[in-house]
């Protein structure tokens, strides 16, 4: 008998801004369609992630990881997910961070103030409403600490697919 392998591979989709509406979500629902049809074929055809796909094993689990605050606020694709994370962190550690980096064009003064923190609490407290089993996490806590809490729950899913 032989034994069954499993490579897990992860691919991570951005998304990044303050309003739905100024999202491309029609793109991201293909992409998303697309590699749920195929990830290898998927992988395979992005510039740079190819050389990252092994020779096929017996069995092969793909892991797709979406990121950005807004993707719980797409019905369609929140319906997609298996596992909901959102990194909670204060409004004063969120307007250090925003603050320290750098924009093409630069943030207009006071603009988090007046637009990205009132458009973070509206959508947030629109996610909250849409999505039941969301898992929130301290924004504060170690990077490692994080990682490895999402990491033993994507492995109990991985290993509960592998005992169907």
């Amino acid at each position: 008998m032989r034994s069954l392998r499993t490579t897990v591979w992860f691919l991570w989709i951005a998304m990044d801004s303050s309003m739905l509406s100024a999202l491309h979500m029609d793109r991201m629902m293909e992409e998303v369609e697309a590699w749920r049809q195929d990830p290898r074929a998927f992988m395979a055809s992005r510039r740079g992630a190819g050389h990252l796909l092994p020779p096929a094993v017996d069995q092969q689990v793909f892991v797709l990881i979406i990121e950005g605050f807004l993707i719980f606020n797409y019905r369609p694709l929140n319906e997609l997910m298996n596992r909901r994370y959102f990194l909670q962190i204060p409004y004063k550690t969120c307007k250090q961070r925003r603050s320290s980096r750098v924009y093409t064009p630069p943030d207009p003064q006071g603009y988090f103030d007046r637009h990205v923190w009132p458009m973070y609490l509206k959508n947030r407290q629109e996610m909250e409403e849409m999505v039941e089993d969301l898992v929130l996490l301290d924004g504060l806590s170690e990077r490692d600490e994080l990682l490895s809490s999402v990491l033993r729950d994507v492995t109990a899913d991985i290993e509960a697919l592998r005992q169907r």
